[in-house]
């Protein structure tokens, strides 16, 4: 990214959420919230994004059912169901990109507050996430065995974020991103 490049949605929502550790560690409450009220908060965040999709949904005439989890400090919204959510997804996901961020948007509208809320639709991230975490595994420890940096092919910053976390469960290697949105990429090199 050069100076005069404005974050994607994902690397604002990263450095939000490293100012608000940083601030936390630091005894700054005014940046968060107690357990109860976080969870009330995103649990409020995902039943006005089931509304939102339920709407798209039935717009589109496409069966689905929509289950709401909290995980963590997300809010976390699952379609499945009908044939037709395939086409929700779209190429490598994009689709589904889009409509989490229009879903954030929605939520952003009514709270005033930004959403860092988690789409998935007919459970492709959750299978990305194995795929990805497989990969991770795998080429660390193919990496630990030759000694060579491998460089994976270019991912989104959720992509890139669950490659890294795995091959941070290897010891003796580690991961970079290198290059600019879209082609930025992992390596993975011997530590």
């Amino acid at each position: 990214m050069t100076d005069f490049d404005e974050p994607t949605t994902d690397e604002r929502a990263e450095q939000t959420d490293v100012a608000e550790t940083d601030a936390s560690q630091n005894g700054d409450e005014s940046v968060t919230t107690s357990g109860d009220d976080l969870e009330e908060r995103l649990v409020a965040e995902g039943e006005i994004a089931g509304d939102y999709l339920e709407e798209l949904l039935d717009i589109l005439d496409f069966d689905g059912d929509i289950d709401l989890d909290v995980e963590g400090d997300r809010a976390v919204v699952s379609i499945d169901g009908g044939e037709d959510l395939s086409k929700l997804v779209g190429r490598k996901g994009e689709v589904l990109d889009a409509l989490q961020e229009l879903t954030r948007l929605a939520v952003h509208q009514k709270t005033g507050e930004r959403s860092r809320l988690m789409l998935d639709i007919a459970r492709w991230r959750r299978k990305r996430r194995d795929e990805l975490a497989a990969l991770g595994d795998k080429v660390a420890r193919r990496v630990l065995e030759t000694g060579e940096r491998e460089q994976l092919s270019p991912m989104t910053p959720f992509e890139r974020k669950i490659v890294h976390d795995a091959v941070a469960a290897v010891a003796g290697v580690r991961s970079e991103s290198e290059g600019v949105e879209p082609s930025r990429r992992v390596v993975v090199l011997v530590d």
